[in-house]
């Protein structure tokens, strides 16, 4: 009954999130009053405080923590925990968001707001720090599902997407794709191998190990 509905809810997530690509960009809207708006608004409340939360979380979010440190951090501490199966699950899916949210940067190509603080790369469709949390978010809380670690998750995702537009580096809208990607890629992969990633299977023997009687 579990994997229909992550594949579902996973699948619908990635349409949603290509349809409000489309919408934003082949649909000749730009920026929506939702993005105007909301970039208006990040401007307003702007303080030196929440600015450096949003570089801390910029390069947290990005750049090489994002692409090698964390996951390896990740994927060393669940073979710590002698789950390699969830290891290799939380690998292939990092690595398959990465590659989702630079083929839709490719094809939308969106435009930056042009009044960002920090420097970042082509394509502001989708958010990658947006997705790249989520996406981290996602396998915590389907690994294990905990109300605490729910709770986590959220705050930390939000709190990149809040990060991003903070800086006016995003779009709101940029973030809310990145989301989708994120939760959508990773929900998909679990409807797949979630059973699989959970149970810890049985270990290999190791030279000079003898195996259990």
């Amino acid at each position: 009954m579990m994997r229909p509905v992550l594949l579902w809810w996973g699948s619908g997530a990635l349409v949603v999130a290509v349809v409000l690509g489309v919408f934003v960009t082949w649909g000749g809207v730009g920026a929506t009053a939702a993005d105007v708006a909301w970039n208006t608004l990040m401007g307003d409340i702007r303080t030196p405080v929440l600015l450096d939360v949003a570089h801390v979380l910029d390069r947290l979010g990005g750049g090489w923590v994002a692409k090698y440190l964390i996951p390896l951090v990740v994927i060393a501490a669940l073979l710590l925990a002698r789950r390699w199966r969830a290891a290799v699950f939380a690998a292939a899916t990092m690595l398959i968001s990465v590659a989702v949210v630079q083929l839709l940067k490719s094809v939308f190509g969106r435009a930056r707001p042009e009044d960002m603080l920090v420097l970042s790369d082509y394509g502001s469709f989708p958010s990658g720090h947006t997705a790249n949390a989520a996406t981290l978010a996602t396998l915590a809380v389907v690994l294990f599902p905990r109300l605490w670690v729910l709770i986590v998750a959220v705050a930390w995702t939000l709190a990149m997407a809040l990060s991003r537009t903070l800086v006016s580096v995003h779009w709101l809208s940029d973030t809310v794709g990145g989301m989708l990607v994120g939760v959508g890629v990773t929900l998909v992969l679990a409807g797949f191998a979630l059973t699989w990633a959970r149970s810890r299977g049985r270990e290999p023997n190791l030279p000079g190990r003898e195996p259990p009687r």
